[in-house]
């Protein structure tokens, strides 16, 4: 497993977020000005300078509860709030999109694209906000430096780890299913027409080679699609055309979006039981979340402002409905932390991030809030 996929993980994951949340305040007719501020948190947040910083230190993947712990915390960094049912919808298209994008992509450093469409469209939605387009340029300076120097193979192995990350997640949803891209058991349609990859040839052409290197044969043959040689190579500078279109915004025009469990992702539920009960080790990876995410506190409206709840399905029925039909064993519910401070479990925690190797220590509660694992305890 390649330990350089987690920033691609969680940047395109956090892109499809934004695209979701982004159509949902407009269809739910929010105020512009609150709408802005509910996308300027979140990717102030989003782009916190020691977040990033940490994220792009070589390490292996979070697991999915608490990669979707983070998402959840990271949901709420605004004045807007989402239901339980709401917020597994979100996170449902959020993953099933991103695996849609891995495994359409011609190449595997094409995922780099991906990245790049996910944060032009980012800095499309802070562009009135200077401060914060620096904080996503800066992330897009990083990924340059990092990525741009790795070879095919190391790309191969970033999108093998991915596609691992998401090999078990077939849920359905109804954009796929409308265009024919997902099969109604939640597996996705691969095409076998369209351009080939970049520095590639159109199959349909066998070449035959003698002992000095010299070509003595060709032979054609008949391919099963209609493929077409790319005119040019997307840009992986900061700024330029990026050609693929995975990672673009599929929601700027304005469609119902429903999402359903499929069969095979049901008979998972027996699997998934193993994971109900939280174990140690996976509470010892959420607070070292909490560690990185420490300066992330939930923002409470305050003078003027008032909060208002976002619902991601078309009526308050229709989400209660789902709350009650999701299995419990799916349902990505977040696991209570404790957060007193009891010497043994200091202990216990400085131990555990001494094996991670972090050096700095974990900052301490900010005036104005508790830090993330307080946080986690009042859920």
């Amino acid at each position: 497993m390649s330990a350089r996929t987690l920033p691609l993980l969680f940047l395109n994951l956090g892109g499809e977020m934004l695209y979701i949340l982004d159509q949902r305040l407009r269809a739910q007719s929010i105020p512009g000005e609150k709408a802005r501020k509910v996308m300027n948190d979140i990717i102030t947040t989003m782009f916190n300078k020691k977040f990033m910083e940490e994220l792009f230190k070589p390490q292996e993947l979070y697991s999915k509860k608490a990669l979707r712990t983070v998402y959840d915390r990271l949901a709420h960094a605004s004045i807007m709030r989402l239901n339980q049912a709401s917020m597994d919808k979100l996170y449902d298209l959020m993953t099933m999109a991103f695996k849609y994008q891995v495994l359409l992509c011609p190449r595997p450093k094409d995922i780099l694209l991906v990245t790049f469409n996910h944060l032009d469209a980012i800095k499309d939605f802070v562009r009135d906000s200077p401060g914060i387009l620096n904080q996503v340029d800066e992330t897009f300076r990083q990924l340059i430096e990092t990525y741009s120097c790795l070879s095919a193979g190391e790309f191969q192995l970033i999108r093998q780890t991915l596609l691992v990350f998401f090999q078990d997640m077939h849920i359905r949803v109804s954009i796929f299913l409308k265009d024919k891209v997902q099969n109604s058991n939640g597996r996705f349609v691969l095409p076998i027409s369209g351009p080939v990859p970049w520095g590639t040839e159109v199959p349909g052409l066998i070449r035959m080679f003698n002992r000095n290197g010299d070509e003595v044969k060709r032979t054609e043959f008949t391919t099963g699609g209609n493929y077409v040689t790319p005119q040019r190579e997307g840009s992986f500078d900061l700024y330029g055309d990026r050609v693929l279109k995975l990672g673009t915004n599929m929601y700027s025009v304005s469609r119902p979006v429903e999402t359903h469990m499929s069969g095979s992702s049901k008979n998972l539920a027996s699997h998934a039981k193993e994971n109900i009960a939280p174990n140690p080790l996976a509470k010892e990876e959420l607070n070292f979340l909490a560690r990185l995410l420490g300066g992330l506190e939930i923002k409470k409206p305050g003078g003027s402002e008032t909060g208002f709840r976002l619902n991601l399905f078309t009526t308050d029925e229709e989400e209660e409905h789902a709350a009650l039909t999701r299995p419990e064993e799916l349902s990505y519910k977040v696991i209570n932390i404790e957060a007193t401070q009891e010497p043994g479990r200091r202990a216990e925690l400085s131990r555990i991030l001494g094996q991670l190797e972090v050096a700095e220590p974990r900052p301490a509660s900010s005036g104005k809030g508790e830090d993330l694992l307080a946080l986690m305890d009042g859920l």
